[in-house]
């Protein structure tokens, strides 16, 4: 069970420890820096190294710098390799940082588009990951502000306790 504690915006997992924040987004990588193919991925980090909360920032790289160009042609074959998806079905924060490089959200698309990666890596029914990632999603503010949204967070913490915790595997290059 997840608990958000009145201090400010820690998250704390069943056992009462730290597990991040609500509203600073971090990796769900191993040591190594590999993608947990059984957790939600966040958006990509330009913040540092990648999820540095000390270095909160976006890349600056304008739509047709070609540096962005080849980050997001490498992002989107990765995408397209781990999640088993054709490149025009990813949504486009799956492939680009947000302006902090530490968003916490994704969108309901992106979370929706990674449920039968999550489900094979867990190896458990896809209908069981996506209504984990349904009940998490995030509506509108005030019914039109912004857009539907899933804290990453939360809902890999919501597969652990459901599903237990994954031994750490990398995904596959």
């Amino acid at each position: 069970e997840m608990c958000i504690r009145d201090s400010g915006s820690l998250v704390t997992d069943g056992a009462g420890r730290v597990v991040g924040s609500s509203l600073i987004g971090q990796g769900a990588t191993d040591a190594s820096g590999q993608a947990l193919p059984a957790y939600l991925q966040p958006r990509p980090s330009a913040a540092g190294d990648g999820w540095d909360g000390t270095s909160s920032g976006g890349s600056n790289l304008g739509p047709n710098n070609p540096d962005l160009v080849d980050a997001i042609a490498e992002r989107q074959a990765a995408i397209a390799a781990s999640d088993s998806v054709a490149v025009d079905a990813i949504p486009a924060d799956g492939v680009t940082a947000s302006g902090s490089g530490l968003d916490p959200h994704v969108s309901a698309a992106y979370a929706l588009e990674q449920v039968g990666r999550i489900a094979s890596a867990r190896g458990v029914a896809e209908a069981d990951v996506r209504q984990i990632v349904e009940s998490k999603i995030q509506q509108r503010d005030l019914g039109f502000l912004g857009e539907p949204r899933v804290n990453v967070l939360e809902v890999n913490l919501a597969l652990d306790a459901r599903f237990g915790t994954p031994v750490a595997q990398p995904a596959q290059p």
